[in-house]
């Protein structure tokens, strides 16, 4: 392992996107823009059973003769355009077949040509042997065409591509198994014509492998098969000439199904589930929509919606086919073409499933993002189109068949960080891969545009169909009143002044949605699975059997979760073809493939408080059991009498709300832990975009709360043993809050509280309920009937335990920096040096500031008085944690503000007041106790700033060359800024030590504005990628990458865990394994840490800086001004320029850089003016720095505030000031390698003490 990570990291490098209104060559391939995939997905709706393919013919040319080279235009599409030829010749158009057939030949021609560097494949020639087989002139519909291919031609090319004739037969288009069966027979003829003998045995292995039926039960006497009488290929006569009978002979049929069962274990080298053990699942993947069909039966007023839904939808896309029809024919060909058709989208998915998908997604997310009672719209509208696109392409991944790749480890395995096991699994994901691709038809993405369009026809539809009957009193008569009122209406509200489209339920609607709970319904996504999730094979093939294309938008089935970040998606891609990402799969494969079941004691008990309805333990209570605040009686006169109650009433109705929202939350895991009762159900995992793991299902996995994790076991066991039997003792000292002894003193805390813990195992609910006053209570419910049970079994040591055992890491923020910068102060508060008992860094701020608090008491400050002796190492945790990660003033001041609450030692109206004056304590008692770390994030922080505020050296020119303005009738002309900030469009991006490519997403948001039936929106495109925002991806790259080195810390512990038989699973720093295990991951843990920290992390991230951006230039006016010129003087950094450039910097009135130029005639100055002449010289070339006036003076034509800062622009301090700069700096810039500030100095602390320190993960 510290032979691997010490090699030089692979590099995954992509030119920096160009701005919105740029484009080229480069940039279209790595990075599609919207109207051409929007183009692709039409395509990719008018082929779908054949709805419109002349339409999709039309496009695709288009495409291939404006868009030639594009990576998007893969073979793949041109095998779907060929299918649909012959398909069309065949079924939908027989009388034109010859046209459709010519076609096709046209295009396959052009394939192997290469014509288009597009290439046959083994579909390629399945799809031209059936269209010999169905239009040869010897058949039942011919076609008389000379360029169509015979059987002999096409083999031929296909042995020179070596592509294996048996892939050909197996291949999806083939449908049946005549077909299969007729073209190995024209292919074993044609290879008795050209003298192959080696294909001949080939294919008459395959059709061996087709008739035979496996059966794995060896010395069972087999069921005979259905024969049937085999047809003599040819007459046989007697020596007269006579015909002799031929004698009745039987064979099996030949099966495709069978062969193709062959070819998956061949190809994937028998790493395929069986059908038996996935069939579970396949019906757990089901389509949801169908499932919820039956539960709709049992809400008869949705019901009703979707009976009125289904009838709309058909009748409304019946008229939006027609009128697009009718539109086509009277508008040319070159304007239909641009003009995108809903009825191809409408038309993928059938009308009874778009109906439950509309209205499920709808009642789903009711309540969310802040709208009480109600959704945005653009959210709805996007979320509906989303589901469309979803359930269309899981139908279509299911409709294939494929085999399912496992996670079984070849004998000769050599382990994950060797030469040979790395290449191995390189090898074997590429194969995996490619086979499930070849499997699969093609299938496009939809952008966010097509996406809200789908989606607003449908919910259009919704709100005018669906509704509810409403019932009242008259006051009057006392007389009931029913009237039908829609179930949504449309409305708007302001959200921090600006206008939001919101859909809004109708209140009985609401009522009843609490009532009947309609979220149970849950799509397989939200799940956990029944068997080990398929292996992951590439960024959007993994976890799920079907479902990798859920959650588009946000990737939450792709390997990593990202949300509108096209960089991130085309890095993470082209990392994976080029293999540098093989341990990353092989950790989220390690990590899914863990076992769970459910503890079935634990939830016995958890479903006996739920049904009672009362508060316990966080569950909260069926009914709101906290007082209404009651009206003071002088609020109408006392003006702050009236204030306090009204925040008083404000955060009773707030918590209501909340309880009602943590009822809901809890039913989901009640309701999933029920259904997994006496199952073994796995946890697909996959990334965000920082590299950390999280489990895809949302509702139930171990990184939630404490009733989550309590109901979770393993799903294997092991014997305890004697260090095991004591880890359980320590782990349940830890989960009560006894964390801080020695490990004796933990030990001796549960010995001391035995009838405590017998007393919880035997009558948690009914005895004392030591339990509940537990820092994690349902965990340490779980531990105690388990230390009971192995205390009672009769021998402890051969109990076998099931139950997960945790490490945690002691702020492991602090503990990489401190590795990485060598502080051995930092190193003692985190328990990476060797002490008798753990530090406690939490404590030791909550003492320094109650100390504070005390001084400020004798001065009278209010505050002070209220949170005397209430500030306890919990209230300052998250504040402490998260202060290395950059967190400011109003963040601490919020974490504190909840913890306050949550403690109910402050009256509620003074809660805010209280919880500022306590974070500005929290913060100045903190000071310099992170000194250490302090440098190392000040450096990363400078590094991200002048990253985002370079430009490419290629780039400058062009934006120089933007139109120039005239100033006050002055014949000067000034290159304006606003074009150089718009070519800033460099994100942070690094490698980690796994290899994986880190893009920072932040950029300056664009929206765009689509029109639809319920209001005007305006949606993000991901695909138009706009400058990046610098002050976020500084302030963001410290905690970002801290983040990433944990994640690479903990998956380097999962794979070693994995390579000696240990099971493994983590909540990011905390790691868990069986309690007999401990010890042996534990010395795991600390052999990866020492191998990260070992290979000089920040040194290879400083090299990788100068790599990635070798290139790239500074603006001079980005960095003369605000904090960033004085920080990079701080840091070291000096520019070297010539006398020359020194001096005319001055004469231009420019002094703000004297204190960090060097000046130096002999070394080769970082200055460099780019200017027109840049257009004819190299890009590095260096041009000395000119200025008009002989005698060095300002020109007296130059003036001030060249260009605004655009409107909604986020406010940078460091670019305060340019627009006041003289256009001596407008011009000019400074190599970004010049500018990176040099490491700081590390300290003297040995990462291998760790190896020694009883706490570091404890």
């Amino acid at each position: 392992m510290n032979g691997f990570l010490k090699r030089r990291t692979p590099y995954t490098i992509l030119p920096t996107p160009l701005p919105d209104d740029r484009a080229s060559a480069l940039n279209s391939f790595y990075f599609t823009d919207s109207p051409t995939q929007d183009q692709l997905a039409v395509i990719d709706a008018c082929l779908h059973n054949l709805y419109d393919v002349p339409r999709a013919k039309q496009i695709f040319e288009q495409l291939r003769i404006s868009k030639s080279g594009e990576p998007l235009l893969e073979y793949r599409i041109y095998n779907s355009f060929l299918e649909a030829y012959i398909h069309m010749a065949f079924f939908k158009e027989p009388e034109d077949r010859t046209s459709w057939v010519e076609d096709a030949c046209h295009l396959y021609n052009l394939m192997e040509k290469g014509t288009d560097r597009v290439y046959p494949t083994a579909s390629t020639y399945a799809v031209m042997l059936l269209a010999w087989r169905r239009f040869n002139p010897e058949s039942d519909t011919p076609v008389h065409l000379s360029k169509l291919p015979n059987p002999t031609t096409l083999l031929s090319n296909l042995i020179e591509r070596g592509i294996s004739p048996t892939a050909v037969v197996a291949d999806r288009v083939l449908t049946t198994s005549e077909e299969a069966s007729d073209i190995i027979k024209l292919l074993s003829k044609s290879a008795v014509d050209l003298n192959h003998p080696r294909i001949l045995a080939e294919l008459g292995q395959a059709e061996s492998l087709g008739c035979h039926v496996p059966d794995p039960l060896e010395g069972v006497p087999e069921v005979k098969p259905v024969t049937r009488l085999a047809t003599p290929s040819e007459e046989i006569l007697d020596e007269n000439g006579n015909k002799i009978p031929a004698q009745s002979q039987e064979e099996v049929p030949f099966n495709l199904n069978n062969l193709r069962n062959h070819l998956a274990q061949v190809t994937l080298a028998r790493r395929v589930l069986p059908e038996d053990l996935a069939s579970r699942q396949k019906l757990l993947e089901e389509s949801v929509y169908d499932v919820a069909v039956e539960r709709l039966h049992l809400q008869k007023w949705m019901w009703d919606w979707h009976q009125k839904l289904k009838t709309r939808l058909e009748a409304e896309i019946r008229d939006i086919i027609t009128a697009e029809e009718k539109l086509y024919i009277y508008i040319n060909c070159q304007l239909a073409a641009q003009v995108q058709r809903m009825g191809p989208f409408l038309s993928l998915v059938k009308p009874e499933k778009l109906s439950l998908i509309t209205i499920l997604e709808i009642m789903r997310l009711q309540g969310s993002g802040g709208v009480s009672d109600g959704m945005k719209t653009a959210r709805a509208l996007l979320t509906v189109g989303r589901a469309v696109e979803n359930e269309y392409k899981a139908e279509m991944c299911k409709r294939n068949h494929i085999a399912i790749p496992s996670h079984t480890r070849p004998s000769d395995f050599t382990g994950y960080f060797t030469g040979l096991g790395y290449k191995d699994l390189h090898a074997r994901r590429m194969t995996a891969a490619k086979y499930m691709e070849d499997s699969e038809e093609w299938t496009s993405a939809w952008t966010q545009v097509l996406r809200v369009r789908v989606g607003s026809i449908l919910v259009d539809c919704l709100m005018d169909t669906a509704t509810i009957e409403r019932t009242a009193v008259d006051k009057r008569t006392n007389e009931e009143i029913k009237e039908n009122q829609p179930a949504f209406y449309h409305a708007y509200e302001y959200v921090r002044g600006q206008k939001l489209g919101v859909i809004r339920l109708n209140p009985v609607v609401s009522e009843r949605f609490a009532k009947d709970g309609l979220r149970t319904t849950l799509h397989p996504r939200h799940l956990p699975m029944l068997i080990k999730p398929k292996p992951w094979l590439n960024h959007n093939q993994g976890g799920y059997l079907y479902n990798q294309w859920l959650a588009n938008n946000v990737k939450l089935a792709a390997a990593m979760r990202f949300k509108d970040c096209q960089e991130q998606q085309t890095y993470l891609e082209h990392a994976t073809a080029l293999g540098n990402v093989e341990l990353v799969y092989a950790g989220l494969d390690v990590l899914g493939s863990t076992p769970w079941k459910i503890n079935r004691n634990i939830f016995d008990i958890v479903l006996k408080v739920w049904n009672s309805g009362e508060r316990l333990c966080k569950i909260p209570p069926a009914v709101y059991d906290q007082p209404e605040p009651e009206k003071p009686s002088n609020m109408n006169t006392d003006v702050k009498a009236k204030s306090v109650y009204g925040a008083r009433l404000k955060a009773y109705m707030q918590d209501k709300a909340n309880n009602h929202s943590d009822r809901c939350s809890v039913n989901y895991k009640i309701e999933i832990a029920r259904a997994f009762l006496g199952d073994t159900m796995y946890l697909p995992h996959n990334l965000d975009f920082r590299g950390r793991a999280y489990p895809i299902p949302p509702h139930f996995n171990h990184i939630g709360d404490d009733l989550s994790r309590g109901l979770l076991m393993f799903g294997d066991a092991q014997p305890l043993g004697e260090k095991g039997l004591r880890w359980l003792k320590i782990h349940l000292a830890n989960l009560y809050g006894f964390d801080k002894g020695n490990f004796d003193e933990r030990v001796k805390f549960v010995m001391d509280h035995l009838e405590d813990v017998y007393d919880s195992a035997e009558k948690p609910l009914d005895g004392k309920r030591w339990w509940l006053n537990a820092d994690d209570p349902w965990q340490c419910l779980a531990t105690c009937m388990e230390l009971r049970a192995a205390l009672e079994s009769g021998d402890p040591h051969t109990y076998m335990s099931s139950l997960p055992v945790h490490q945690d890491g002691t702020c492991n923020g602090l503990q990489h920096y401190a590795a990485l910068g060598g502080d051995a102060n930092g190193a003692a508060q985190v328990n990476l040096s060797v002490t008798d008992r753990p530090s406690d860094v939490y404590t030791y701020v909550a003492n320094m500031v109650e100390k504070v608090i005390a001084e400020d008491m004798k001065n009278g400050e209010k505050y002070a008085t209220m949170l005397s002796g209430q500030v306890s190492r919990k209230v300052v945790k998250q504040t402490v944690m998260t202060t290395v990660y950059g967190v400011t003033y109003i963040g601490a001041r919020e974490q504190i503000e909840k913890q306050l609450r949550d403690k109910n030692v402050v009256p509620e109206e003074e809660c805010w007041g209280a919880s500022a004056y306590l974070a500005k304590r929290v913060l100045s008692c903190i000071g310099d106790l992170f000194s250490g770390a302090k440098s190392i994030q000040v450096w990363l922080n400078l590094c991200a700033r002048l990253i985002s505020k370079s430009i490419p050296a290629e780039r400058i020119p062009d934006a120089l060359e933007a139109p120039k303005k005239k100033i006050q009738r002055s014949t000067t002309t000034i290159p304006p800024k606003n074009r150089i900030r718009k070519e800033q469009m460099s994100s942070v991006v690094w490698t980690t030590p796994l290899g994986l490519p880190i893009v920072q997403p932040y950029r300056k948001t664009k929206r765009k504005q689509v029109m639809t039936a319920i209001q005007s929106v305006f949606i993000s495109d991901p695909n138009v990628p706009s400058e990046v925002n610098a002050v976020k991806q500084a302030s963001a790259f410290p905690p970002n990458f801290i983040h990433s080195l944990d994640a690479t810390h903990m998956m380097l512990t999962a794979l070693e865990c994995r390579t000696q038989g240990l099971t493994f699973a983590s909540v990011h720093d905390s790691y868990w394994t069986h309690a007999s295990s401990i010890e042996k991951m534990s010395e795991i843990i600390r052999d990866t840490f020492i191998a990260l920290h070992s290979s000089g992390v920040l040194e290879k991230l400083a090299a990788e800086f100068r790599t990635r951006y070798g290139s790239h230039k500074v603006p001079l006016e980005s960095i003369r001004s605000g904090k960033l010129l004085k920080n990079l003087q701080a840091a070291g950094v000096r520019i070297v320029a010539s006398s020359e450039q020194a001096n005319a910097l001055r004469l231009g009135g420019v002094s703000s850089f004297d204190n960090i130029i060097d000046v130096s005639d002999e070394k080769t100055g970082s200055i460099a003016q780019i200017s027109k002449a840049m257009e004819t010289e190299p890009t590095q070339t260096e041009i000395p720095l000119v200025i008009s006036d002989k005698r060095g003076r300002r020109p007296k034509n130059v003036v001030k505030k060249v260009s605004a800062v655009k409107d909604g622009e986020e406010d940078d301090d460091d670019c305060a000031g340019e627009d006041d700069v003289d256009s001596v700096l407008v011009d000019k810039f400074v190599d970004l390698s010049a500018v990176l500030p040099p490491l700081p100095k590390k300290g003297d602390f040995d990462v291998e003490t760790i190896k020694k320190s009883q706490y570091f993960f404890s």
